[in-house]
């Protein structure tokens, strides 16, 4: 078999790379190989609302939407310095309105995200790839890879079939059959090492039930792990216990004993499964957080989990994967249209999907860090904001992400797929550091791009990869686009609080007619400045002959609390 894109594995990498591929250029031939027949159950069912986007680009939105998985507003959470639940929310829940189902992609709905049962999901995404004209094997095990020095000249199937192709994609999961093929090593560069323990119930109750088909998921800390509880739909529900490799190992007991006892003990756990009755499909996985130390090659690319893997605490696998089909598609779009700058698309695909990786696992480290309940778990220490480039304890790193995080390369005012408004809410919770903003004490800020150098980053739209320019420094990376670009033109001109926003709302004014949009456009830029500031593009400082600005009314604007599209 010849084709251009040969695809091992038909999970949501795979086929959000293949889609995507023959949504945009129809011409080139793509072939997805993927050894299990769906439906398979899989872990990874907990979204973040960054998805919704590519699902809508994809073309799969009303297929999944119609499928009645759970809307996820967010999570109800033991954990932190107390142990009292608190809810974070990516959509207020009182401001969920009641619609019939299926929804379209629009208002409230741009805001949430799904719970999934992956046998159903999975199965969605493969024959929708399908549908779109690529060519699907399922129960077709890529048995050898055959190489020639860094370059990949064939597959050859477990059928005894060769598949040869212009490119090829690994997204076999974490069993990386490309990335071992060419010896590529796995970075841990992490000190979390937990194990997962998980069975599927029927009939347990919902925690919550908000409007039509929205919940929480629920993320309960033990003391010695935590154990997740995510409804897939309305009878079936994942329940699922992570502890240290290390506690497992010393506690000398059967992994299914021990995920039973927490079931069991874990009192609002235990209440919603009192009626309900498992699967008996229990399952384990060493759910151990690594990052390749390659992402691509002379004609071979990893997407998803075979580039790597943060943990499961954050609900970010799926997203990541989503995320790196995407941009995988669109790198061998323009590889394929005839782009010139080979290399540099590499090394954008390379970049982005490495830095995206290891912001999860620093994120998750921060948030296992700030976590009392935890008696068994080391405390993170100066390696933690060191790793962020901080020289800061866990109890400063909190502070520095309570103020809202940093700019990357998505335009994404935040940390790990979360945006500056949620971190904030994160960080006072989880820290008892109270959210602040460079608005509450200065009123004078100044673009700082001392030491900068000027590179093109990759941004990808509408199927295309874009140059955009921006500066770097010391590994950050300011795009002169979007809010951030609006930003700097406004610091050109002024440096004055109040003069600033008064510019920018006359602008906006112009722009929009719509009074949401306004507001949108408004807080987006606001972020982009706290952002910035955090991150030192802009220098903030008090001037007492000014006056400071109000920016309370702004953070009634922000809601909806809703992830920005992936760029």
């Amino acid at each position: 078999m010849e084709l251009d894109v040969a695809i091992i594995g038909g999970g949501p990498a795979g086929s959000t790379t293949g889609t995507l591929i023959k949504k945009y250029n129809p011409a080139i031939s793509v072939g997805i190989f993927e050894k299990e027949v769906f439906p398979r159950d899989h872990i990874g069912e907990s979204m973040l609302p960054g998805i919704s986007s590519v699902l809508h680009e994809m073309g799969v939105w009303d297929t999944v939407e119609a499928a009645n998985f759970p809307i996820k507003i967010g999570s109800t959470n033991r954990w932190g310095k107390k142990p009292e639940l608190w809810d974070f929310e990516f959509f207020p829940s009182n401001l969920f309105v009641d619609e019939p189902r299926p929804a379209k992609y629009e208002g409230q709905r741009r805001g949430t995200a799904f719970q999934v049962d992956r046998s159903i999901y999975d199965k969605i995404l493969l024959d929708h790839a399908e549908s779109r004209g690529a060519v699907v094997r399922q129960g077709t095990r890529a048995a050898k890879v055959h190489r020639q020095g860094d370059r990949v000249t064939a597959i050859e199937l477990a059928t005894g079939e060769m598949v040869q192709a212009k490119h090829y994609v690994d997204a076999s999961g974490h069993v990386g059959v490309i990335r071992r093929a060419m010896g590529v090593n796995m970075d841990c560069p992490t000190t979390l090492q937990n194990v997962a323990f998980w069975d599927y119930w029927q009939n347990a109750e919902w925690a919550v039930k908000i409007g039509i088909g929205g919940t929480k998921i629920q993320v309960m800390s033990l003391g010695y792990g935590w154990l997740w509880f995510i409804p897939l739909g309305p009878t079936r529900t994942s329940i699922g216990l992570v502890v240290p490799a290390s506690y497992y190992k010393n506690s000398g007991r059967r992994p299914e004993d021990l995920y039973l006892e927490a079931v069991a003990t874990e009192e609002r756990i235990a209440a919603l499964t009192k009626n309900a009755t498992r699967e008996h499909k229990f399952t384990t996985t060493k759910d151990w957080s690594f990052l390749s130390e390659r992402q691509c090659g002379d004609n071979w690319f990893l997407a998803g989990e075979s580039a790597g893997f943060a943990d499961p605490i954050l609900s970010a696998g799926m997203t990541m994967a989503h995320a790196a089909g995407r941009e995988l598609a669109y790198t061998l779009l323009e590889i394929e249209r005839g782009n010139k700058r080979v290399q540099w698309l590499k090394d954008e695909f390379a970049i982005r999907q490495s830095q995206r990786v290891r912001t999860h696992m620093r994120f998750a480290e921060f948030w296992y860090s700030a976590n009392a309940q935890f008696s068994d778990l080391q405390d993170f220490t100066k390696q933690l904001a060191h790793d962020v480039g901080l020289d800061l304890t866990p109890e400063s790193a909190w502070r520095w992400i309570a103020q809202g995080g940093f700019v990357d390369e998505r335009l994404s005012f935040g940390v790990g797929g979360f945006t500056l408004n949620s971190i904030k809410t994160l960080g006072s919770v989880l820290s008892d550091v109270e959210a602040t903003s460079p608005f509450q004490s200065n009123n004078v800020f100044k673009l700082n791009l001392a030491g900068a150098s000027w590179r093109d980053r990759a941004q990808y739209r509408d199927g295309r990869v874009f140059p955009t320019q921006s500066y770097t420094r010391d590994g950050r990376t300011l795009p002169i686009d979007g809010a951030c670009q609006i930003v700097v033109d406004l610091l050109q001109r002024t440096s004055d609080v109040v003069s600033l926003f008064e510019m920018l709302r006359r602008s906006i004014q112009n722009d929009f007619e719509d009074m949401g949009q306004q507001n949108r456009a408004m807080v987006e830029v606001v972020q982009a400045l706290e952002a910035m500031t955090n991150d030192g593009w802009v220098d903030a400082s008090f001037n007492p002959q000014r006056p400071l600005m109000n920016v309370s009314y702004l953070d009634q604007s922000i809601l909806p609390n809703q992830d920005p599209p992936i760029q």
